[in-house]
């Protein structure tokens, strides 16, 4: 067995980071009142973390980019018939690489949905003004009730898949999102994980940021 760098601190800080605000948004957004204006923070720092692995799926470690995302019906046969191969065993498998996207993608859904929500009693999205009624009315809707309750099954079917692995297969897939490093039975190209690769995703973080702030500033104009 060959210990790889499979993911590195920025995609480890990632994965804890948008976990703890999906967390923050789901409980500002059930408690209300005075708590939406955490929601609504949250929610700015889901959207700067989705631009921030948007990017880093370019430019970040090997096994954190979309390119080595097995995606393929070939891969997801291959894996779910048991074949070791470690392009589909080292960093996200067929089935986690799917279940990462449809994530991403809705919580990117419930993000644009939301800032542009009005519950017309106190809180409104900060770009409500750029758009019509109806499409208020139907964001709002979408983002208060089947959105919600989607991205919600789609957090639980990540945990679940997490402790399935644990339990069902004895692959516990946690350790290597804490300490980025994972035993593998041959050699396979590591994650790059310097300071220099560091230091580059702050500042690729802090222009997300920025760019979250320019949106949200359109609406305030």
């Amino acid at each position: 067995m060959v210990k790889v760098r499979v993911w590195d601190l920025p995609t480890r800080l990632f994965h804890g980071a948008l976990a703890l605000a999906v967390l923050g948004l789901a409980v500002t957004g059930q408690v209300g009142g005075d708590a939406m204006v955490w929601h609504f923070r949250f929610g700015y720092t889901v959207f700067a973390l989705l631009l921030f692995r948007l990017c880093w799926g370019c430019v970040g470690g090997h096994w954190s980019r979309w390119g080595q995302l097995p995606l393929s019906f070939k891969s997801l046969k291959s894996y779910w018939q048991g074949r070791q191969n470690p392009k589909l065993t080292t960093g996200h498998n067929p089935a986690g690489s799917w279940s990462v996207l449809a994530m991403l993608c809705w919580l990117a859904l419930q993000v644009g949905t939301g800032l542009v929500s009005d519950d017309e009693i106190v809180n409104s999205g900060p770009l409500t003004a750029l758009v019509s009624g109806a499409v208020v009315s139907a964001a709002t809707a979408w983002h208060k009730g089947l959105g919600k309750f989607i991205l919600l099954a789609l957090v639980l079917l990540h945990v679940g898949a997490v402790l399935w692995y644990k339990l069902r297969k004895k692959q516990n897939l946690m350790p290597a999102m804490l300490h980025g490093n994972k035993m593998v039975a041959s050699e396979t190209p590591s994650s790059r994980d310097d300071m220099t690769t560091r230091w580059g995703a702050c500042i690729v973080l802090l222009l997300c940021g920025l760019a979250v702030r320019w949106v949200v500033s359109l609406g305030l104009a």
